[in-house]
């Protein structure tokens, strides 16, 4: 069984590994599976063919990954989703771009997890802008989404019930948390965490997570009372996931929403 005290190992190790996660679970079961796993992003190809490097700045140690269709994106998908909610009791909350929403939906309702309870949007400030071809004008891209799934359908809220937040308003690196801990490209800050956690788990439950990256999803877990399981694949990042988890000290408790 895990301790009562902070987790404080990032697991080096590939998350399509069943013996991978059950490692880092330590014999017990997740309540919740909440995870930023790749997006369905693909290959950018000059007209030859040969592949060209991805726009943006590039983060040393962690190139973005790229998938050479939806159909190998799906075939990651079905490697890795399955094993993890074999070993998750609750809700899986899947982190997703829109080529990645099929693919996830599909493979999560092959495991039992048939119904999509809603789709939690972070809108995020500011957007990330690009210029539009031929015109005076620039488009932002404003929010992600986490997609919510249950085994069961959700229940009608009963009038006592606290509503369920679906939406947060947040920068990048509000409390420069990011930044501290190498801007990952796929951080997700604090203040989106914090209502996903106490919407969809409880203090004490344990939370897992296969796509650390920096750890900013089991670092908000442990922050709120949670317990937290996380796996990362690239060494240079699951070390410094843990040197990050190590310091996390739990906030003054408080009743947790919905």
């Amino acid at each position: 069984m895990l301790s009562d005290g902070p987790v404080t190992t990032c697991h080096c190790a590939d998350a399509r590994s069943d013996e991978a996660i059950r490692g880092a679970l330590r014999g017990e079961r997740a309540a919740l599976l909440l995870t930023d796993p790749p997006y369905c992003l693909l290959t950018r190809r000059r007209r030859q063919g040969e592949p060209r490097d991805p726009k943006g700045r590039k983060i040393e140690g962690e190139p973005v990954l790229r998938f050479e269709s939806v159909r190998d994106y799906r075939k990651f998908t079905e490697e890795w989703l399955p094993v993890a909610a074999r070993h998750t009791d609750g809700p899986l909350i899947l982190w997703t771009n829109f080529l990645g929403k099929e693919p996830l939906l599909s493979t999560a309702r092959g495991c039992g997890w048939a119904h999509l309870a809603g789709e939690y949007a972070w809108a995020k400030l500011p957007g990330k802008r690009s210029a539009v071809l031929g015109a005076n004008e620039e488009l932002a891209r404003i929010y992600e989404v986490a997609l919510v799934l249950l085994r069961e359908p959700l229940p009608p809220p009963a009038p006592a019930d606290p509503p369920r937040p679906w939406a947060a308003l947040a920068g990048y690196d509000d409390d420069g948390e990011a930044e501290n801990w190498g801007s990952h490209p796929n951080h997700k800050p604090f203040g989106v965490l914090e209502s996903l956690l106490r919407a969809w788990s409880r203090p004490g439950d344990l939370v897992l997570d296969p796509f650390a990256g920096s750890g900013s999803i089991p670092a908000a877990a442990l922050r709120l009372g949670r317990r937290a399981a996380c796996l990362e694949v690239r060494p240079e990042w699951a070390e410094r996931a843990t040197r990050r988890l190590s310091g996390i000290r739990p906030m003054p408790a408080r009743e947790p929403v919905g």
